[in-house]
């Protein structure tokens, strides 16, 4: 299914960074845990993500700004399971926001405080957009340094399972929390349709991955995965599609196949234990800005959640943007199915990584 990139509802952002503080006022309503005024937005923000050059771009398209014309210090820090999944259960913990999956969203929102509605992406499903900020479009998909198959490589999830045709070992998911969508890619290419993919067949699945598990070769952060495919430690990667684009923007010459690559919406949400939550909903709001989104999508080439950002990049650039209206076979995860089942997937995961 493709995401489409055409307006659902016209949302106007045009903040000047002198006037990034009065965008607090809206937010207070909505935070439970403050009262502040917009002229009390000072201190700094926690902020939790997986780091890598993610968030090194983030750092460029977003904080540097925002800090120079509010005083507000933006900290990151490598986001710990335990933290974040203990303040989404409504519990004080040491970050201020925080990367989450739609899934995450759609389990914990009354844990989640609600953004002012300019910061709100109107790419973001209805049930989404009222708690993520700094939301983007990541796209879970295999590529591969060019020249590794002269011949073109792999079309689909099944030319991915067969090594006689690509071969060469395969870099893939390793950390228990990250199954991403590794059983969905194993039911596709046994011949599961993409419609019938939920709910999810976990023992058919593990069945499929069992056929290659000697090619597998598993990562623990998604910042191995370039070293890998530049090292011939792996001939392809299932990645997150921001680190393709690190290879790129790195020189490489790589290919990513779109097709029936799942696309998904991230992001961050305001736990209700923030300790800043004025300040974060002033960042939310600097961070729709289409033109800062188009930046970041350039850098990453993750997705953006406002419309308008494709206002700001070539056909080129577009070209390497996840849900770009020019990518046909991309499919979307279960959400609903996933948040419900969340327990399932991760013990699942676990135990088939312990083979």
């Amino acid at each position: 299914m493709t995401i489409p990139h055409t307006l659902r509802r016209a949302v106007t952002v045009g903040i000047a960074i002198g006037a990034v503080a009065a965008l607090a006022t809206g937010c207070a309503s909505s935070s439970s845990s403050s009262d502040s005024s917009a002229d009390s937005i000072s201190g700094q923000i926690v902020w939790a993500d997986y780091g890598g050059s993610t968030n090194t771009s983030r750092q460029t398209a977003y904080f540097d700004g925002f800090t120079e014309g509010t005083g507000v210090d933006v900290v990151s820090t490598d986001i710990e399971d335990g933290i974040y999944y203990d303040m989404l259960e409504g519990n004080a913990g040491d970050y201020d926001t925080f990367q989450v999956s739609a899934a995450d969203v759609l389990g914990y929102s009354d844990s989640l405080i609600e953004i002012p509605e300019e910061a709100q992406g109107d790419l973001l499903d209805d049930s989404l957009k009222s708690y993520v900020l700094c939301g983007f479009y990541i796209g879970m998909t295999q590529g591969w340094l060019t020249d590794t198959f002269a011949d073109g490589g792999p079309q689909d999830w099944a030319d991915f399972f067969d090594t006689t045709t690509y071969p060469g070992k395969r870099a893939w998911p390793g950390s228990p929390g990250s199954y991403d969508a590794s059983y969905e890619i194993a039911l596709l290419a046994d011949g599961v349709a993409a419609e019938d993919l939920y709910p999810l067949d976990i023992e058919r699945a593990e069945a499929k991955l069992d056929t290659i598990r000697d090619d597998l070769v598993f990562y623990t952060a998604y910042s191995e995965v370039p070293s890998l495919l530049t090292s011939g430690t792996v001939s392809i990667a299932v990645s997150v599609t921001g680190q393709f684009t690190a290879l790129k923007n790195a020189g490489e010459d790589v290919t990513v196949q779109y097709n029936q690559a799942f696309i998904a919406a991230n992001g961050f949400v305001i736990p209700s234990e923030s300790n800043n939550p004025d300040a974060v909903a002033a960042l939310a709001t600097y961070m729709n800005d289409p033109e800062r989104q188009a930046e970041f999508s350039t850098l990453t080439g993750y997705g953006p959640v406002n419309s308008e950002a494709f206002d700001y990049l070539t056909e080129d650039e577009q070209a390497d943007i996840v849900n770009s209206p020019s990518h046909t076979g991309l499919l979307e995860w279960d959400e609903q199915w996933r948040s419900d089942n969340k327990d399932l997937l991760l013990s699942s995961y676990t135990a088939w990584l312990a083979g």
